[in-house]
């Protein structure tokens, strides 16, 4: 693949993988404000590859708060902690869902981080998770 364009059909694959959800805060696409993207995990801007092994799909919120990032300093030790990575990592392992299933949580220091560096809990995603939750959408299984 180039560096910029994405071909249909892998763009197809990766929203497939994705289980058409944010890779990072779960989010639905089908119920987005903002349109959806396919990131690149490891930025091109730092010498990531478009490969589908370093792709993701991510809500428009997510991938800008990301931007080029691939490290945050974690809220909790202050130290700098690379972030979540979906290819690699397992999203039950560094996050889970609050008692009420409003907001994600961070259960690892890349969670942590991730959390905070991705604003997963913004306003306006507790207000989409709110309503998929009273409509029986949320949360994902």
């Amino acid at each position: 693949m180039s560096r910029g364009y994405i071909a249909a059909e892998v763009r197809r694959q990766i929203i497939e993988r994705a289980s058409r959800r944010c890779e990072y805060c779960q989010s639905p696409m089908d119920y987005a404000a903002q349109p959806f993207v396919i990131e690149h995990i490891f930025p091109v801007s730092k010498g990531g590859e478009t490969a589908l092994e370093n792709l993701a799909l991510a809500c428009g919120g997510c991938n800008g708060h990301k931007y080029n990032r691939t490290a945050a300093l974690d809220p909790d030790s202050q130290t700098l902690i690379s972030l979540y990575h979906p290819r690699k990592q397992s999203w039950q392992q560094h996050f889970s869902w609050s008692s009420d299933y409003l907001q994600v949580l961070g259960l690892t220091a890349a969670g942590r981080t991730t959390v905070q560096a991705l604003k997963m809990n913004r306003p306006g995603l507790l207000n989409i998770r709110q309503l998929l939750l009273t409509a029986g959408l949320h949360p994902p299984s």
